[in-house]
């Protein structure tokens, strides 16, 4: 064969190749098309339509054609699951981990611990392997957002106390998921389930995650923001996903997952001003590989194992169910929650979702977990979600019955500890309680920086330096070391308490000053050890403990106002780029006069003055704020006048003082920072015909109870072939066809 037949084969293979891969993907997205169609027609999750729409593409349904090649599939779906686990990072963050409280983390931490040991004890009771059985536990301890918030929204329950206690846990379980992840992945390449392997996977994992966040935080708010008048739609897209990318490549090449990096991205992006934004953007490109790995999750479904291994997932169903109610309930009763919202959470919780197939996926990608398992749980999770909506009804009658038959001292106890629980902290263990939290976050953060710092030079700067200057290579990686350790040595060793805190104390307590002083001993000692040890490294042990310790003694008599001042602006830079979108959100970092600032509101879908013009909004007559722009997408309007309206995802730029934003911002957010449910209303133009024996006919506009009742828009009236404007005094006659924007579904009602 020539030259020439080679190129030319070649040729033809890429093309064969390119045309397989994109005939596979336009086969999933039409089946996943019209069974998306399907599904909303019928009110079910869309995701269900996924996972029959791949197995409608798999080889296992022979009526209709199936893909080509299941590499092609599994490549859209890795980018799916990257993408997937992108935008779950944008929706969280340290502030929503913070406002979810340690009832949540308890909890959250009680349902995975509990359901990992339900699982693996039921995958030994069904015959599976150690590793197969530890991969089902983490599959069966996670609920699912996207099932549990269209159930809320389609009963109407996401206004309630315990819907809040709900959510707050799925956040913490999203994190715990990732966590999982990468333990699961370290195990399955050992094959092993050692505790000091876990434990030094555990330990990377966090001291990576740490350096991550770090840079990330103190580096990219800063960055975007430098080049905000650049960055438009088009470049801030591929700005974000080239940051998901990287971080994701570069998380690989520590040792973890492509998932793992693309959270840890979302979640430093997540804090920036620019989250609403990259969320919006990014939104298309989740949606679209996000169908894809879940069709690609339907793609193994196999009928006849379901029909062989019927009885595993009936017994895993009953295993998720009742192990999540169980888990679930008592998580929330130790963490001081009533006996109602308790159960009613713990019902809420009876299901597996999209973390069940992405842990799925990683065991089926390392060759450890048996094909069969995928399939079982596919149809644990579909048959979970078909029941979701009904025992959250449960939830209700199941309480009324344990509180009828509980007996009463139990009962009792129940109350107190819940009011136990709840009781306010004197003012000694709230000031210790803050000191020792700034403390241990000083401590922790300052030295994996320290330690990063170190291992770099060791590992990469120091045999460079060699190589290149053999004989003053080792002074000059010191020096340079030490340099860039310095600041972040001066903040380990400077004092973590304030002179006013201290006083404080004292007056609390006469013996306060033996804490502090142990606190000072240990951080002084970790600056010391490091210094030493670097030192040791690079030249010998004589070298490093003598230079060191003299080094260090002079770092510690440098200190001055001027050290301190510098210290504080670097700390409270990382403060501001880590609640940037807070920051800027209430605008305390953006005074514009004394007492006077700027901040940036987004408009709630419950906001009371929502569709009203400014000048009827009562924002500067009731709140005394001003509104200094409105942006509306990437339409931005500079001083609006007073007939500009304000519509629910607008961003308000308000100017007042620091108690006015206070006061105005939960009215203006209202509804703004729950979860929304995803096209869960048909808003459309539609007219409606008013017969003789309709309820509007004879009502005038402003009485016929279209807002109110219908949350509906009246735009145009239609009578005798002529369009009316309406206004709050015409009266509406029978014959009168009315032009409405609205739910199709809610309007229904007014058709007759």
């Amino acid at each position: 064969m020539t030259l020439t037949d080679t190129a030319t084969a070649a040729q033809e293979a890429a093309s064969i190749s390119t045309e397989g891969l994109i005939g596979d993907l336009a086969l999933i997205l039409i089946l996943g098309s019209f069974a998306t169609l399907l599904f909303k027609w019928l009110r079910q999750p869309v995701v269900l339509g996924y996972i029959v729409a791949g197995f409608l593409a798999s080889p296992h349904f022979t009526y209709l054609p199936s893909i080509s090649t299941e590499a092609n599939i599994e490549f859209w779906a890795q980018i799916g699951i990257i993408v997937l686990l992108f935008s779950l990072g944008l929706e969280f963050s340290f502030k929503k981990l913070v406002n979810a409280g340690g009832s949540a983390v308890v909890t959250a931490l009680f349902i995975v611990c509990g359901m990992m040991c339900a699982g693996y004890m039921a995958g030994h009771t069904l015959g599976f392997s150690n590793i197969n059985s530890l991969f089902l536990g983490g599959m069966l301890s996670m609920s699912s957002t996207t099932i549990i918030i269209k159930a809320f929204t389609d009963l109407g329950l996401r206004q309630r106390k315990f819907a809040s206690q709900v959510f707050a846990v799925l956040i913490v379980e999203d994190l715990f998921a990732v966590v999982m992840m990468v333990i699961l992945s370290s195990i399955a390449v050992n094959n092993s389930v050692e505790g000091g392997e876990m434990l030094y996977s555990i330990s990377k994992l966090l001291f990576f995650l740490i350096i991550w966040f770090a840079v990330g935080v103190f580096i990219l708010p800063s960055l975007l923001n430098s080049q905000r008048k650049y960055l438009n739609s088009e470049t801030l897209l591929v700005v974000s996903m080239g940051l998901c990318l990287g971080m994701a490549v570069f998380s690989v090449a520590c040792g973890f997952s492509l998932a793992l990096g693309a959270f840890v991205m979302g979640s430093i992006l997540a804090g920036t001003s620019f989250a609403e934004r990259i969320e919006h953007l990014t939104q298309p490109v989740k949606d679209l590989f996000g169908s894809v790995f879940f069709i690609s999750v339907g793609m193994m479904v196999n009928p006849a194992i379901i029909a062989q291994y019927w009885v595993p997932i009936l017994v895993l169903s009953a295993v998720v169910i009742t192990g999540m109610i169980f888990f679930g309930t008592f998580g929330m009763l130790i963490t001081g929650q009533t006996l109602k919202t308790a159960i009613e959470s713990g019902f809420s919780l009876t299901q597996i979702g999209e973390f069940a197939f992405i842990i799925a996926s990683l065991g089926m990608s390392l060759g450890v977990l048996d094909p069969q398992i995928y399939p079982i749980v596919v149809a644990v999770s579909v048959l979970t979600t078909f029941t979701t909506p009904y025992f959250i009804r449960m939830a209700d009658p199941a309480y009324r019955w344990t509180e009828a038959h509980l007996p009463g001292k139990l009962h009792f106890l129940i109350d107190r500890y819940s009011e136990h629980a709840t009781a306010e902290q004197n003012a000694a263990k709230a000031l210790w309680s803050s000191l020792i939290k700034r403390y241990l976050w000083r401590v922790i953060l300052y030295s994996i920086l320290l330690i990063a710092l170190t291992l770099i030079t060791l590992h990469y700067v120091l045999p460079f330096m060699v190589s290149v200057f053999p004989v003053w290579g080792r002074m000059f990686t010191s020096l340079g070391a030490l340099a860039a350790m310095s600041p972040f040595l001066l903040a380990l060793t400077y004092p973590a308490s304030r002179h006013t805190e201290r006083q404080r104390l004292r007056e609390c307590n006469a013996r306060f000053d033996i804490p502090l002083i142990a606190m000072t001993v240990v951080r002084l000692m970790i600056a010391m050890t490091l210094i030493v040890y670097l030192l040791s490294s690079i030249f010998s042990l004589a070298v490093g403990w003598t230079f060191g310790v003299a080094l260090f003694i002079i770092m510690l008599l440098s200190y001055s106002k001027h050290v301190k001042t510098r210290l504080e602006k670097i700390e409270t830079r990382f403060i501001d780029n880590l609640n940037e979108r807070d920051l800027r959100r209430t605008g305390a970092k953006n005074s514009l006069l004394p007492n006077f600032h700027l901040a940036y509101i987004k408009v709630g879908y419950e906001c009371p003055f929502v569709g009203e013009k400014l000048m009827t909004s009562g924002l500067r007559g009731k709140y005394g704020v001003s509104v200094s722009s409105i942006r509306r997408g990437q339409h931005l309007i500079m001083v609006p006048g007073a007939d500009a309206r304000i519509f629910p995802g607008d961003i308000l730029g308000i100017i007042g003082t620091e108690e006015e934003i206070q006061k105005v911002l939960p009215v203006v957010e209202a509804d703004s920072d729950e979860p929304q449910p995803a096209d869960t209303e048909d808003i459309r133009l539609t007219s409606i015909r008013l017969s003789e024996d309709n309820s509007l006919a004879g009502k005038t506009v402003a009485k016929c109870g279209l807002r109110e009742d219908y949350a509906a828009m009246l735009v145009a009236l239609q009578r005798d072939n002529e369009y009316i404007q309406p206004n709050p005094g015409l009266v509406l006659e029978a014959e009168d066809i009315l032009w409405v924007v609205g739910d199709v579904n809610r309007l229904s009602a007014l058709q007759g």
